[in-house]
């Protein structure tokens, strides 16, 4: 998926759901700017405020191990627990 696609999928659940940009931006806590920037396509945007976008129009994105490779529950808790997202920050070393 590139950042155009997402763009288009972010402007289309926003018209469909009625909303203006500043409406969404405003549900999102993002600027109005970073908003249009997104629809757009711009590939420089900042994963965190995606999110947050994706989430107050109620969309959904999922990530897939590569073909082949498996992770244990318990690796892939602990690596969800990023900084910033109300956790310590992993552990990445393979001792």
């Amino acid at each position: 998926m590139t950042p155009a696609e997402i763009g288009l999928i972010v402007r289309a659940a926003r018209r469909a759901q009625g909303l203006r940009q500043d409406q969404l931006a405003g549900a999102a806590g993002v600027g109005i700017r970073f908003l249009s920037e997104l629809e757009r396509g711009k590939p420089t945007v900042r994963l965190e405020k995606v999110l947050a976008v994706l989430d107050a129009l109620g969309c959904r994105i999922g990530i897939e191990m590569p073909p082949g490779l498996a992770v244990s529950e318990q690796d892939a808790a602990t690596r969800l627990e990023a900084p910033g997202v109300g956790g310590p920050a992993p552990n990445w070393s393979s001792e």
